[in-house]
């Protein structure tokens, strides 16, 4: 390939990379790049996890060989078997010469790990090109060319390592999109979904409940006592009792298939279950209150559980959902029951709980300030 055709490529590689919209798909347009401007006949991408002491390979492209898969379920190589591969990562591939160099195989080289998969695979030579993310080893880019194909050289092991440094610009903006991605649906203190997260998967659960009638059902809860413990024990005391409960409310989502755990804010928390019975998520519900009831310097938990289940009348917004799950939680903090009060359960829609919350507000203002007015 002329010094053109590769400048050709670079661009190429850079513009599929900018609009990659996910690290897989950074993976992906990286390995599919390599594999064009390098004439290769298969690229892989794959990321080391230190923890593991594996190359775990992300994505494959090209010409497939046997047990290979475009995005493999699980394929990774412990890099132990690959003393060269180790020597790269540990030295070279951390600058340790001077800068990351690419690593260069053929059919009839040196170590014998790597030949056997080449011949296995009907490769012929094989180019391994360091990912590095701020200063450290990400992983590797890997392209092979076909047995009866020209062996790649050193010219292009060094063409491979300018693709890789793209590929790793790529990689990092996917990265930290990601985690904004990730901060912008996370609660920072407990680590669990928070009420924009509650939103946009409440709003996806009405859709498909529209469409099919699938159980949609909201739990809202609210930790007893808080403001005692701040103001006896201090917030650092306080943020404690949140973790605690964030953890229990977290495990007990784990027993109901696609609920999703979050902080609402304060003291305030739910739980936003899609496709479990109501009274499976009563049950669930339940439980959280007795865990919670066990938390050292707290006080329980009042829950109040509103369900699409349940005889609540249609459920056509998010805004009523909440406020029924609202007002039952309001009930049960008034009753300091230690079982959760659930809407619909005690008359259907003649239900108390119902009545409360589809109530007008009232002049002048009211105690009861339930969620989602906005909505």
């Amino acid at each position: 390939m002329d010094e053109d055709a590769r400048l050709r490529a670079v661009v190429s590689l850079a513009q599929a990379m900018a609009i990659a919209h996910t690290p897989l798909e950074a993976a992906h347009a990286a390995a599919a790049g390599a594999l064009a401007a390098m004439d290769g006949s298969f690229a892989a991408v794959s990321v080391w996890e230190r923890s593991r002491g594996r190359l775990r390979v992300l994505v494959n492209v090209g010409k497939l060989a046997e047990g290979e898969a475009e995005y493999p379920a699980d394929e990774s190589y412990p890099v132990h078997d690959f003393p060269e591969i180790t020597e790269f990562l540990h030295e070279r591939w951390a600058g340790g010469d001077g800068g990351p160099r690419a690593w260069l195989e053929t059919a009839d080289g040196a170590h014998p790990g790597r030949v056997a998969a080449l011949r296995r695979r009907g490769r012929g030579s094989c180019v391994v090109a360091p990912i590095m993310l701020r200063g450290r080893a990400w992983g590797e880019l890997y392209v092979a060319r076909a047995a009866d194909a020209p062996p790649l050289r050193r010219t292009d092991a060094d063409f491979a390592s300018v693709l890789a440094a793209i590929s790793a610009s790529g990689i990092a903006q996917n990265e930290r999109l990601e985690e904004v991605r990730r901060l912008a649906f996370t609660d920072p203190l407990t680590g669990l979904a928070n009420r924009r997260a509650v939103d946009a998967r409440l709003d996806e659960a009405l859709e498909r409940h529209r469409a099919t009638s699938e159980v949609i059902s909201l739990a809202v809860c609210d930790i007893n006592g808080l403001k005692r413990v701040n103001d006896l024990h201090g917030h650092e005391a306080g943020d404690r009792l949140l973790e605690r409960f964030g953890a229990v409310l977290s495990r007990c989502a784990a027993m109901l298939p696609g609920a999703l755990a979050a902080r609402l804010g304060g003291d305030e928390f739910c739980l936003l279950a899609v496709g479990p019975s109501a009274d499976a998520v009563v049950r669930g519900v339940t439980r959280l209150c007795e865990r919670a009831a066990e938390l050292d310097l707290g006080e329980g938990v009042a829950c109040g559980v509103a369900s699409t289940g349940d005889p609540i009348g249609p459920v056509r917004s998010a805004r009523r959902l909440f406020r029924l799950a609202d007002a039952a939680q309001y009930r049960a903090k008034a009753a300091r029951a230690d079982v959760p009060v659930v809407a619909g359960r005690d008359g259907g829609e003649a239900d108390p709980v119902v009545r409360l919350a589809d109530a007008p507000a009232r002049p002048g203002g009211d105690r009861r300030r339930f969620r989602g007015s906005e909505r």
